[in-house]
């Protein structure tokens, strides 16, 4: 699920929030990156969590209908197409997902049934709804499809619910994005004899992803001194009390890549760290900071450490 851009995104907050402590504690912030991280799973678990609770509250909604004194024809003979949705059905009977909940104890949407119910009324009143309703032809595609819809179209754009997960912990604003995309991605995966395993995915892609994240943070910040001597050494004409702390830490990572991630082109890393700069620093920190790390690069072109090993990475 992690990608490597995400990955720096977590590395850039634990640095960030390593340089406002007044208490510095490199084992503190390599554990929050750890946290940061596993919460981000919470965050896929929730999400496809809601899936379920939706579901649910249809069947309880349609089970109390059933039971009134006066039900009418459409109470008594309702559209069960929703319902019976295989692919939401598969969904609520995956015990490795409730074991997982389970485990992380997630109990979000018991407690806050109010977004079940305001996003089952905000798909009650969508047209792909009443198309899916209306049509009497199904196979688990277009199941699936319906699902996929539901969740692009009515759950991730949704402000109320996207409010409540920012209150809830505010770093997964920043885990949103790839969330609802792997969400996707996995729903797309599902088929009618898929293993339970199949919704949920692996937080990093391989353990090279997981020890990728531990070294660029501890790399980037054991060096510190080194890599701040470079970037005041290189930026003569700037009021350095001027630079943005960020824009200083992610100038860091690029020289950590640069000089101690052999296997990592020099374009990938600047075109990483020109986009993180344009998301999360100043209008104009991604001219700054492609100009530093555009120096440096002939520099240590120039000077031979540049620390790459394999044809093309040092282009």
């Amino acid at each position: 699920m992690l990608n490597r851009r995400h990955i720096r995104v977590k590395v850039m907050q634990a640095l960030y929030a390593l340089h406002q402590s007044e208490n510095p504690d490199l084992l503190k912030e390599e554990k929050f990156l750890n946290a940061s991280t596993a919460q981000m799973y919470d965050l896929y678990l929730i999400l496809i969590d809601l899936l379920v609770e939706i579901h649910a509250h249809a069947k309880d909604i349609l089970e109390r209908s059933q039971q009134k004194m006066l039900a009418t024809e459409s109470d008594k003979n309702p559209n069960l197409k929703f319902v019976n949705n295989p692919v939401l059905i598969k969904l609520s009977e995956n015990e490795l997902l409730q074991k997982e909940l389970k485990k992380a104890k997630l109990n979000n949407w018991r407690l806050d049934s109010e977004y079940v119910v305001l996003l089952y009324n905000a798909l009650l009143e969508s047209d792909f709804y009443a198309d899916y309703m209306a049509s009497a032809s199904t196979d688990f595609k277009q199941d699936r499809d319906f699902v996929i819809d539901f969740f692009t179209e009515i759950v991730a754009p949704n402000d109320k619910l996207y409010d409540y997960l920012e209150d809830y912990r505010l770093t997964w604003v920043d885990d949103l994005p790839v969330v609802n995309t792997t969400i996707v991605k996995r729903l797309g995966k599902l088929k009618p004899n898929s293993p339970e395993s199949t919704i949920l995915p692996k937080l990093y892609k391989d353990e090279e992803d997981r020890q990728f994240a531990k070294d660029l943070l501890l790399r980037t910040a054991r060096n510190d001194e080194e890599y701040e001597a470079e970037i005041l050494g290189n930026t003569p004409n700037w009021d350095q009390d001027r630079i943005a702390a960020l824009d200083k830490i992610l100038i860091k990572m690029a020289l950590c890549e640069f000089l101690r991630f052999s296997s990592i082109p020099v374009k990938v890393t600047i075109n990483e760290y020109l986009e993180l700069s344009k998301e999360y620093s100043t209008p104009k920190s991604s001219i700054f900071v492609n100009g530093v790390l555009d120096r440096l690069v002939k520099k240590y072109k120039k000077d031979n450490r540049l620390n790459k090993a394999g044809r093309g990475l040092i282009e």
